[in-house]
């Protein structure tokens, strides 16, 4: 197959949907498909698998280039497809990179596969200025490609109990039916789809770890934390306001002086994290081989976030590199191997902070975590059955959605 992935974040930037894009490629690759990606870069050209898309010359959100205007990214995209006979869109995000891509694939008959990586509800509502205003214009630019005509919320949730979420749930559901088909990495976010009216067919498809990943990680052992031995905390990924790392830096306050924490990433909170002061070592943006190296000196990876990931692909590398996980989001349980990790007993610092100081008094569920960990990692490999399993069925169903 020759098949177009979409997104609006791309490497070397540092995220959860860069990695499992670059993960869907390797795979597809590996298996003797053509895999393309489109997406907005830093610094474009080197790889002719990766094509940059028009980028907004002021706008950079995280500090990520941003894909703009919708009319050159579809024109661009249009003629792309064409050329490389593309055969399946398939979009990774929910703004103008995918938007285009799904008026460029209606024009030219093709289906659009659409993986929903995380709630788009809580980004907007916790990164953006106004944001009872600014997902209004959002939701107004969004519908110019994509009609919520006739796309209704049910509500009645905890998520969607303001109208500014459901607006952006309005918005979820209107891509999801502008799509032959959506895969959703979790069945807790599907299960939230389905509720808020997704009708279009959706699949629950793990995110998988490529070869050369696993191949990087190599063959971990077992974490044990040693008599008087520091605590070494590990924290990766954007440094935006819905993954929470402020939670963690508050939490590091109270941590005290047998802990270290060492956080991996970029974006708009780094200057309020720095103004807190806290005992966390910033790192900055850093390529994926540095966070696998610093995992192999790690006690546990921390996950802050809460009502916001899907399943972080984080996650997964802390699986394949037998690294237990701390997290505060009882939605995670369903990525975390049994016996690998430590649900807080609440989300917020304090939560953090008591289950950092029961790991310290008792060392040795480092060590039973690790083996779970390990015990668990055979099935963190990309499996590429699943997804071209979609693909053959988007093909069949022919295009999507062709209300405007």
């Amino acid at each position: 197959m020759r098949i177009a992935l979409v997104t609006d974040y791309y490497l070397p930037t540092l995220g959860g949907t860069q990695t499992a894009v670059k993960a869907h490629r390797e795979a597809l690759e590996a298996a003797g498909h053509e895999a393309t990606v489109f997406a907005p870069l830093l610094q474009p050209g080197g790889d002719p698998g990766v094509e940059g898309l028009p980028i907004s010359p002021v706008f950079r959100p995280d500090g990520f280039p941003f894909a703009w205007s919708p009319r050159r990214i579809a024109e661009q995209l249009r003629e792309s497809f064409a050329r490389r006979r593309i055969e399946v869109v398939h979009t990774h995000s929910e703004m103008f990179a995918a938007l285009g891509a799904i008026e460029a694939a209606r024009d030219l008959g093709l289906p659009v596969v659409h993986t929903m990586h995380g709630r788009v509800d809580v980004y907007t509502a916790r990164t953006l200025p106004l944001p009872s205003l600014s997902t209004r214009l959002l939701a107004a630019l969004h519908a110019r490609h994509v009609s919520p005509r006739g796309v209704s919320v049910p509500g009645g949730t905890a998520y969607t109990a303001t109208a500014t979420a459901r607006r952006m749930w309005r918005l979820m559901a209107a891509q999801s039916r502008a799509s032959a088909h959506v895969i959703v990495p979790s069945a807790h976010f599907t299960a939230k789809l389905a509720a808020q009216g997704v009708a279009t067919p959706m699949t629950v498809l793990s995110n998988g770890l490529e070869p050369s990943v696993l191949a990087r990680v190599g063959s971990p052992v077992e974490r044990a934390l040693e008599p008087g031995e520091p605590l070494r905390l590990l924290w990766v990924g954007r440094l935006s306001p819905e993954k929470r790392p402020a939670v963690l830096a508050e939490a590091a306050r109270s941590f005290g002086a047998g802990v270290t924490v060492d956080v991996y990433g970029e974006g708009m909170a780094r200057p309020s994290l720095e103004r807190m002061r806290a005992p966390v070592t910033l790192h900055g943006a850093v390529p994926q081989e540095a966070v696998l190296e610093a995992m192999r000196g790690a006690h546990a990876l921390v996950s802050s976030s809460l009502d916001f990931d899907n399943q972080p692909m984080v996650i997964l590398e802390a699986i394949a590199s037998g690294l237990p996980v701390i997290h505060c989001d009882p939605d995670l349980a369903e990525a975390v191997p049994a016996g690998g990790g430590f649900l807080t007993p609440t989300p917020d610092a304090p939560g953090l902070v008591a289950t950092v100081r029961t790991l310290r008094t008792d060392p040795a569920a480092i060590g039973s975590a690790s083996r779970a960990m390990l015990a668990a990692r055979g099935g963190v490999a990309q499996r590429i059955d699943g997804l071209l399993g979609v693909y053959e069925t988007a093909l069949a169903a022919g295009p999507a959605d062709r209300i405007r």
